[in-house]
């Protein structure tokens, strides 16, 4: 089933404000984005999951969101390469779903889990300041990090329970993405920094790496 046709908008949605415009690809895309991207003043357009890379780029945005949403990434190969497209031109931000696809899109596999993370109390580790936070989770699928390019992306977070892949960095661009949801409402909001970690990534600033990073080896896996 295409479940994320069914949950995307048919239309453009237009959340005007002051601040930078940014484009979220909806993939069932949750007001709590978007409300977090208002109060940050940003201009927010919200594209149907279909929206191509041109018709995205022609909108000239200063960041793009990958939104969350339901089902296999591996079903999502349009989206896929679509982002792709977009990986050298824009700032880029991938919540849950869309942290998959930017795996997908940087050569990854995903896989199922298990019986899947759920509930507003999961553990993660940002690994380049070691703080714990306790995330909101909704999601079946997690990206293979044994498939994962080193020489193009790291390892950012980690599950503190199974030890999965719950966030990622490009190496060069200002591209990153979490497998939880820093929106979850109620709570917690432990992770909202993430968003303005994110857009101070936009207007071509670089992507500073921790000193205690790993150098990309060029090997995958």
């Amino acid at each position: 089933m295409d479940l994320v046709a069914e949950v995307s908008t048919d239309s453009v949605l237009h959340h005007p404000g002051p601040g930078p415009r940014i484009a979220v690809l909806d993939y069932g895309v949750k007001r709590g984005i978007v409300d977090n991207l208002r109060q940050r003043g940003c201009d927010v357009w919200v594209l149907p999951h279909r929206t191509t890379a041109a018709e995205v780029a022609a909108l000239e945005p200063a960041g793009l969101v990958l939104s969350p949403g339901p089902g296999d990434p591996q079903r999502l190969s349009h989206e896929v390469a679509q982002v792709r497209a977009l990986w050298e031109r824009f700032s880029i931000f991938g919540i849950c779903l869309g942290h998959q696809i930017i795996g997908r899109a940087a050569g990854a596999e995903t896989f199922k889990l298990p019986y899947g993370h759920r509930g507003s109390n999961q553990p993660v580790q940002d690994l380049d300041t070691g703080r714990v936070c306790v995330t909101t989770q909704n999601h079946g699928y997690a990206v293979d990090e044994t498939s994962l390019d080193r020489a193009e992306m790291r390892v950012t977070h980690r599950n503190l329970n199974d030890g999965t892949v719950e966030g990622l960095r490009h190496w060069r661009l200002p591209i990153m993405s979490i497998q939880y949801h820093p929106e979850g409402r109620p709570g917690p909001q432990d992770s909202t920094y993430l968003f303005d970690e994110w857009l101070n990534t936009i207007g071509g600033t670089p992507v500073v790496r921790p000193a205690h990073a790993a150098e990309p080896s060029g090997t995958r896996g």
